[in-house]
């Protein structure tokens, strides 16, 4: 099972990754290409960012508590 380290890498790949297909389906766009299999694409590619987003959440959920203490109080 992928740790929150990698969940939290591939999100901000996919969302570079999001960025350029949007510029080129704006050159696509500007050039009168049908664009309907590029924004069938990006809709797929959020759709696995919402799923990535909820697996980090899941993940972070599950985590152990941390404890704060102010100003590194004692631990009686």
């Amino acid at each position: 099972m992928p740790d929150l380290d990698f969940i939290r890498r591939e999100i901000e790949h996919m969302r570079v990754q999001v960025g350029r297909q949007r510029k080129e389906i704006l050159q696509l766009q500007r050039a009168g290409i049908s664009t309907a299999s590029a924004e069938a694409l990006l809709g797929r590619m959020h759709a696995k960012i919402d799923d990535l987003c909820e697996q980090r959440d899941r993940l972070k959920r599950e985590l152990p508590a941390k404890r704060v203490r102010a100003l590194g109080g004692r631990s009686w």
